[in-house]
């Protein structure tokens, strides 16, 4: 929702808003010219005022349902997007992971090539200092939110589809209206524009194969040979701690790959980012380098601080895939040392659906602590809170903690120098990292 809002600060609109309580990210909008409120109320709404809601605002909200009462127009977060986008080359970046990365390594790509994009990013990038920017280039860069299908408002003149993992079924209902929501975005691609989809993640390969019977123009891009026509295989991987490096084979052509980043993952976004790039017309070789540049986005393994021996780490993954994607990174980063995770699940749903699968993720971690549901958008459902996950994991190694403040003490107490400690989820975790830095000070 910044996001969306700093671009319409950026094309000239008055642009006022709300929420929950104070943070860096309001601090911002106020300074670029936002009226900015803390707390909802009716009297906040103008009169006048187009009314832009994310699917995470309830029908009970009172500055929602003033705008309903009065018959003021109600956009979703992905049509006033489509409205600061228009009439530019729109890239759409959508899957069940890696998305934010993905887009973000892209405009910052496209900046370091001498481009000045646009770009709406659900996170900062550290490299750029913001998550939006309303440039003067022909490209505009938005991260596609497939969780509401709200994806299916864009019309993509690029669509980047990293991968096609069943989640959302909260949503969706079922894993075959999951992937049909990606078909159908895919169709949304204007005439002559293209699909870039990972050939590594079978749903993602299956979307290619779909779209390229259909007449939509497809690259893919891996590290198997792929069978479709303008493959991009990449392959010599070396991971580091803090980098990772590749080499991208386009038809008779070789890219070396330089990542300040860690992760087989973000190589893979990057060879997503490169084909994209190189379709908006950026030289391979360009881009190849161009992507260097990337240092990562807040949120996504965002070291917070060292205290007492022990590295404190943030990141956003809050589905058993990019949990185990970000611990496998966590054991690079740590050398020697243990990695312990703090995760706090995403969603009641989420939870019941895929507590199994989250054990079995959190088990790469040495020490587990799993603290209650953050409920975002959802009611509680019946049963359903963290010990679900911990309790299908070996008791040894983790422990279930409701309270959040007392589940990041235990962790900081599980700690030693040369360990690495986490927060993980999407919810107020990320604020964690600072209790625990703080104990751990205080243990010292």
């Amino acid at each position: 929702m910044s996001a969306v809002a700093e671009l319409l600060l950026s094309r000239g609109h008055r642009v006022s808003g709300s929420d929950q309580r104070d943070s860096a990210v309001l601090a911002r909008l106020r300074g670029l010219g936002a009226q900015v409120h803390v707390g909802h109320d009716g009297a906040h709404v103008p009169a006048d005022a187009a009314v832009v809601v994310s699917t995470a605002v309830r029908e009970t909200n009172p500055e929602l349902a003033v705008a309903r009462t009065r018959g003021q127009q109600v956009l979703h977060r992905s049509q006033a997007l489509a409205l600061a986008a228009a009439d530019l080359d729109f890239v759409a970046v959508a899957g069940a992971h890696g998305k934010t990365s993905t887009s973000a390594m892209l405009a910052v790509a496209l900046r370091e090539a001498g481009e000045d994009p646009s770009y709406a990013i659900g996170g900062t990038v550290l490299a750029l200092g913001t998550g939006a920017h309303l440039g003067q280039g022909r490209a505009f860069v938005a991260e596609a939110d497939e969780s509401d299908g709200s994806f299916l408002n864009y019309a993509p003149t690029v669509a980047v589809v990293t991968n096609i993992e069943p989640d959302h079924l909260d949503h969706y209902g079922s894993e075959a209206a999951f992937r049909r929501a990606f078909e159908d975005f895919a169709g949304r691609i204007v005439p002559g524009g293209l699909l870039v989809a990972c050939a590594d993640d079978p749903g993602a390969l299956a979307l290619a194969r779909h779209a390229a019977a259909a007449g939509i123009r497809v690259r893919t891009y891996g590290t198997g040979p792929g069978d479709l026509p303008g493959h991009v295989r990449m392959d010599r991987t070396e991971l580091g701690p803090r980098g990772s490096t590749a080499v991208l084979h386009d038809d008779a052509r070789q890219e070396p790959l330089e990542l300040a980043v860690g992760g087989a993952h973000m190589l893979l976004n990057a060879a997503g980012a490169w084909c994209a790039g190189v379709e908006l017309g950026v030289a391979p070789d360009v881009m190849a380098r161009a992507l260097g540049a990337f240092t990562g986005t807040g949120r996504r393994f965002e070291e917070k601080g060292v205290a007492a021996g022990v590295r404190v780490v943030d990141d956003y993954a809050h589905h058993p895939t990019e949990v185990a994607a970000t611990l496998r990174t966590a054991r690079l980063a740590a050398g020697g040392g243990r990695v312990l995770a703090l995760f706090q699940p995403h969603l009641y749903s989420r939870t019941q659906n895929f507590a199994g699968a989250f054990a079995e993720a959190l088990a790469l971690a040495d020490e587990v602590v799993v603290t209650d549901v953050y409920a975002a958008r959802e009611d509680p459902l019946p049963g359903v809170d963290g010990s679900l996950i911990t309790d299908a994991m070996s008791a040894a190694a983790a422990r279930y903690v409701p309270d959040r403040i007392e589940a990041a003490r235990a962790l900081a107490d599980l700690a030693r120098p040369g360990d690495l400690a986490m927060t993980v989820g999407a919810g107020d975790v990320t604020e964690l990292g600072a209790v625990i830095l703080d104990r751990l000070r205080e243990r010292a």
